[in-house]
């Protein structure tokens, strides 16, 4: 071929490849302008979800992670003094909470009374204990759990005043002995305590603010005499079969701050997502706190029980 033929050849080749990339980015569609400071990247959490062809939108970011998943948060760390423990019944279990500089915080926001609590399960979700342990001088907190073999997981529930951030951190403690797991027990909306029926009405809905309506009775009365406990007629705590996520759980209404002392106490939660929950409520009557427990089901509905309020958004009555 002589030289102006391989000079038109290669212009051909030229506008074929440059056709090519024309229809490629085409296809793909147009670039768009760099993220900036005021416009989030995509997938960020302050993104907008992206149109989808039939004027839909990509689906919602998921909810946040449940607490107590970490044993550090925001440079906040639980540090046990020991991550070992001998089985008993009054066994002395230290730990500190060391802030952003190092040091063990000593500063905390009261709430409901206390500046920490303290709660301890065994992973296979058995040994429920809601304790408020002493902080020392030394900023060291101790209190005694009663511990049976296995492996326990420590939940330190706290607001630092350094930056008023409630914040719930978790740790591992191995409890020497003989193990054996104990089966989860099944669903039930009826629990029996100390000679209490307490019934529970609502459903756990992943990703959605869900309305639990525990009601407590004793010998088929209604008990209307609730006791304050810890600044509340009842603490609620939940739990994620698994994984143990630690789930925040608010009185539910506008007059939460006032509730009526039972017999319904409300609250309000978010289960991140489908699975089993263990629900564990702390209420107070004649001088004495009582556990009332439920294996719950996120996801699938469950049915009014007979002697609990009715789900109705009333929110006249409700717990803490």
């Amino acid at each position: 071929m002589n030289t102006p033929a391989k000079i038109a050849a290669f212009a051909v080749g030229l506008v074929a490849v440059f056709g090519a990339a024309v229809g490629v980015g085409s296809a793909v569609g147009p670039v768009g302008p760099a993220a900036t400071e005021h416009s989030p990247a995509a997938g960020s959490p302050g993104a907008a979800a992206a149109p989808h062809a039939d004027g839909g939108s990509a689906p919602a970011a998921p909810p946040p992670v449940p607490a107590g998943l970490q044993v550090s948060q925001d440079g906040y760390t639980l540090a046990l003094a020991d991550d070992t423990a001998p089985p008993g019944e009054a066994v002395p279990v230290a730990f500190t909470i060391v802030g952003p500089d190092g040091a063990p915080v000593t500063g905390y926001e009261t709430d409901h009374d206390v500046d920490l609590h303290l709660v301890a399960v065994r992973r296979d979700l058995t040994g429920y204990q809601h304790v408020h342990p002493e902080l020392g001088d030394d900023g060291v907190w101790r209190a005694p759990l009663a511990l049976d073999p296995g492996s326990w997981r420590l939940f330190t529930d706290f607001t630092a005043a350094a930056d008023g951030e409630n914040r719930v951190l978790g740790a591992d403690l191995a409890v020497a002995g003989d193990y054996e797991p104990a089966p989860l027990p099944e669903p039930s909306q009826v629990a029996e305590v100390d000679g209490y029926t307490v019934v529970l009405n609502g459903e756990l809905t992943p990703g959605a603010e869900s309305e639990l309506t525990l009601s407590v009775s004793r010998d088929g009365a209604p008990v209307t005499d609730l006791q304050p406990y810890l600044g509340a007629f009842g603490h609620l705590v939940a739990l994620r079969d698994g994984d143990l996520g630690y789930l925040h759980v608010h009185p539910a209404g506008d007059d939460a701050v006032e509730p009526a002392p039972g017999p319904h106490l409300r609250f309000a939660t978010t289960a991140p997502s489908g699975g089993t929950y263990r629900l564990f409520l702390d209420f107070r009557h004649d001088g004495e706190v009582h556990t009332a427990e439920f294996t719950v089901p996120a996801g699938e509905p469950a049915p009014p029980v007979e002697g609990a309020a009715p789900h109705t958004g009333d929110h006249e009555e409700h717990g803490s």
